[in-house]
């Protein structure tokens, strides 16, 4: 039954109602604005805060050592002394230098020489391990080995394989009455060694690549080749080549951004002499002559000018495959 409020007997109004106060009703409508403004802040910021030590780690580590080389490249720094500015002329220097275009032509014919055999062989190897083969999983695992192999163990070996007086390889050719090969004055010759030792480091890694993609080509296609009459070999070019061409490129990025930056392999090859790429600079590669100007001679300002030429030309070859990319994906669709 609902209370009335009656006046006072001398005629005076009654008292006002005392002002009420929230609850827990009102008191949980404000926890749940708090709650909702936190959620809401939460699934915003959250995933920056996942991904900020990527970023932070390649800020420190990737963005600031490629800002301060290129700083570097415009000054004059010697090791224990103050930049001074030169502007461009660390890359004018580099244009007129000598060993920087022998260094350049080396890395070019070198990286030819091994990846265009490496991806060839690497090609055909997928492809027979692609058959349903006895022992397939003991071949996967046996073409990967050289790959796992230390860059400096396998070096040596190869550096006594190829060794003019006593190696194994002019033994070989001692037998077919090739006279002995010196292997590490001569240009071509040192060139094809090292070469050599890239291939077969890897050699099996880009095998796997290629199984990889090529068991992701459907086999309805392989039917219908077959039934159309076409033999293993034309199924290889017509359907299965086509098929992994995006990895082929990837592949071919990927080797000509380790031909650029290749080191290892010919300074262990040269001995002594391996950081000038030989004794008339016939091996010598960009990272070498950088290695070379900047912890030899401690011009530290032409190293970083020579690392920036790299990136440049690093650049270079992925904006030529972007285009070739794009104009095989317009063929395909049109």
């Amino acid at each position: 039954m609902a209370t009335s409020v009656r006046a006072k007997p001398d005629g005076s109004p009654p008292p006002a109602a005392p002002p009420s106060s929230p609850g827990p009703r009102g008191h949980r409508a404000s926890s749940g604005g708090w709650r909702s403004a936190l959620y809401r802040w939460d699934l915003k910021a959250i995933p920056y805060v996942f991904v900020a030590p990527f970023f932070l780690t390649f800020a420190a580590f990737g963005l600031f050592p490629l800002i301060y080389t290129g700083w570097l490249s415009l000054h004059r720094v010697e090791l224990g002394g103050d930049p001074t500015w030169k502007g461009l002329e660390n890359y004018t220097d580099l244009a007129t230098s000598e060993f920087f275009w022998n260094a350049l032509f080396n890395t070019f014919t070198i990286g030819v020489i091994a990846t265009v055999p490496q991806l060839l062989m690497a090609l055909g190897l997928a492809h027979l391990l692609n058959y349903k083969l006895r022992g397939r999983g003991f071949f996967r695992v046996a073409i990967l080995a050289p790959y796992a192999t230390s860059i400096a163990a396998a070096t040596l070996v190869f550096a006594q394989l190829f060794n003019t007086d006593y190696g194994m390889i002019n033994g070989l050719l001692g037998w077919f009455g090739v006279d002995p090969v010196n292997w590490e004055s001569s240009k071509w010759p040192a060139q094809i060694a090292i070469s050599v030792i890239v291939t077969w480091r890897w050699t099996g890694y880009n095998a796997l690549i290629y199984l990889a993609a090529m068991q992701a080509v459907p086999q309805d296609l392989y039917e219908a080749a077959s039934l159309d009459g076409a033999s293993r070999w034309r199924q290889f070019i017509s359907v299965t080549i086509p098929s992994i061409r995006p990895t082929i490129f990837f592949t071919i990025i990927v080797s000509t951004i380790g031909a650029t930056q290749l080191f290892g392999e010919p300074m262990l090859f040269g001995g002594s002499v391996g950081i000038s790429g030989g004794s008339g600079n016939q091996f010598q590669t960009l990272s070498l002559l950088m290695y070379e100007k900047g912890w030899v001679t401690g011009s530290l300002g032409q190293a970083s000018a020579i690392a920036w030429v790299m990136l440049l030309l690093l650049l270079l070859v992925g904006g030529v495959q972007a285009l070739v990319t794009r104009h095989n994906r317009k063929k395909l669709g049109g």
